[in-house]
């Protein structure tokens, strides 16, 4: 009996999602809310046309042929120590806020090895603004062209770079980072963000995240870029419960709900001049935020929207003479 529970342990839950193929992007953003790692989508609307630039009609297996062209799938993994239930309330939830309701969800079980594989294959070295590149560990065909390299193992934790949020904190960072930066990240994830700032010259980091898994990766993450303890130290903790002191750049990457909370919190943290980013917001939160934002003495200096997210990059606002 003991060796079937050991097995059992190593099982993920898959989920699969399918939806009609105008959906797809839109679904892919919310399922990338609830496991922003381990997500990869079967979308073969124009297989044909893809296979036809490449090489000759006849050469698609039988088996893709037979996919439906008006469908897509995406495939998320849940690990062992989580609820597969609870991210599929939040998927359905989220559906039905968007009036989505043209779906089916479907749960079975896969092995450790079958969730890394899958989903390590569509995650390739990627560009990100003007400076960066990122690169999964595993990948070594890549061509920096002069860009700094930022080296990363995802494991278990959100960020990869891929997530539209992501993307648009990383490129809002290489707006503000200077050499004098001193970086707070709340909700580091993988440490993404904070290595970034480092590797676009800024000073020090310290990233915060509830999940003690999270922090695992993220110190792994800094020691694969050759930043130590001296320059980025990430912590287990709420927020900011555990943070002290005042920074030059405050970025937050986390969703709408916990951004709102946030906001009553993070004047303790920044100086006049200092730029606090915030991410993770999906665009129907648009107002909620905004008046928050509003309400805690914050003026909008920038708002940048890519495929339904958004972020913003705000100050303090000055009292008025």
């Amino acid at each position: 009996m003991g060796m079937t529970n050991a097995v059992e342990h190593d099982k993920w839950t898959e989920i699969k999602i399918h939806v009609p193929i105008k959906d797809i992007e839109t679904a892919e953003n919310i399922a990338n809310m609830v496991v922003p790692y381990g997500i990869y989508v079967e979308d073969y609307s124009s297989l044909e046309q893809e296979v036809d630039e490449i090489a000759h009609i006849d050469l698609i297996e039988e088996s893709l042929l037979k996919k439906s062209r008006n469908e897509g799938i995406i495939h998320i993994y849940i690990n062992p120590d989580e609820n597969p239930n609870e991210a599929v309330s939040f998927i359905k939830d989220r559906f039905d806020n968007i009036k989505l309701r043209d779906y089916k969800i479907e749960f079975d079980d896969c092995l450790t090895e079958d969730w890394q594989n899958n989903w390590k294959q569509y995650f390739h070295a990627m560009p990100i603004g003007k400076k960066l590149l990122i690169r999964p560990l595993w990948e070594n065909d890549f061509n920096a062209q002069g860009r700094k390299i930022l080296n990363i193992e995802p494991g278990l934790a959100f960020g990869t770079g891929s997530h539209p949020t992501t993307k648009l904190c990383l490129e809002t960072l290489e707006d503000y980072v200077n050499e004098s930066s001193t970086i707070l990240d709340i909700g580091c994830g993988s440490g993404i963000l904070s290595i970034a700032a480092l590797l676009l010259g800024a000073k020090s980091a310290l990233g915060v995240d509830i999940d003690s898994l999270a922090v695992k990766t993220a110190i792994k993450n800094a020691a694969e870029n050759n930043f130590d303890e001296n320059k980025i130290k990430f912590i287990q903790g709420n927020l900011s419960d555990k943070v002290s002191g005042k920074f030059s750049i405050v970025v937050a990457n986390i969703v709408a709900d916990i951004i709102i909370q946030f906001n009553s919190e993070v004047s303790d943290f920044l100086d006049d001049d200092s730029i606090y980013i915030t991410g993770g917001i999906i665009e129907n939160r648009e107002d909620d935020v905004l008046f928050s934002f509003a309400q805690n003495g914050f003026e909008v200096v920038e708002r940048r929207e890519n495929n339904g997210w958004l972020v913003f990059a705000l100050r303090k606002q000055r009292p008025i003479a």
